[in-house]
């Protein structure tokens, strides 16, 4: 069976008790809201790809704040001359704060529209698992090096440490 690795970097926006989503596209046309992000271009660090991807998707320019964590999924998908795939989702997920833009709907891309959500109206959207995984990524996050900010406008206190936005390439 063929295989195939995508790796990604998704945004986890949470601003005065709201999430930022995007809503995808699938190929059979069905529609369910996810984290704004998407694939890596071959050689591009995973804070750059969050970045475009977020102006992308939604119209915000965003900035990484903390690397909430990695979710891998591992799965069979049909092709489309018949057989099937292993397929292996590698997701890289950054807590991400709007430094500018204005929302926007993507054009041309594989989302549609993009809109904030009251965090307790997620859990009834018709959303992919990346939306929950990265909402409990976000919740347990720690709180060390925070300010004493409302948990859903936190944002890294001088003493947290910085996103690393390179790769390592020695």
């Amino acid at each position: 069976m063929p295989k195939q690795l995508r790796v990604a970097a998704y945004a986890v926006c949470v601003r005065d008790g709201r999430m930022l989503l995007a809503r995808w596209v699938a190929g059979d046309g069905t529609r369910r809201w996810t984290l704004p992000g998407g694939g890596m271009d071959h050689g591009e660090d995973p804070y750059d790809t969050v970045v475009r991807e977020v102006d992308e998707e939604t119209g915000y320019a965003v900035e990484p704040v903390a690397l909430l964590g990695v979710d891998s999924q591992l799965r069979t998908h049909p092709r489309r001359m018949g057989g099937a795939t292993d397929f292996h989702a590698l997701r890289i997920l950054y807590e991400a704060r709007i430094t500018g833009g204005d929302l926007r709907h993507e054009t041309d891309g594989s989302t549609d529209m993009a809109a904030w959500y009251p965090l307790d109206e997620v859990p009834s959207l018709e959303r992919v698992g990346l939306v929950d995984a990265g909402l409990e990524l976000w919740r347990e996050r720690p709180a060390l090096g925070r300010t004493a900010r409302p948990a859903d406008q936190a944002v890294p206190g001088p003493d947290h440490g910085s996103v690393p936005r390179k790769m390592n390439t020695e």
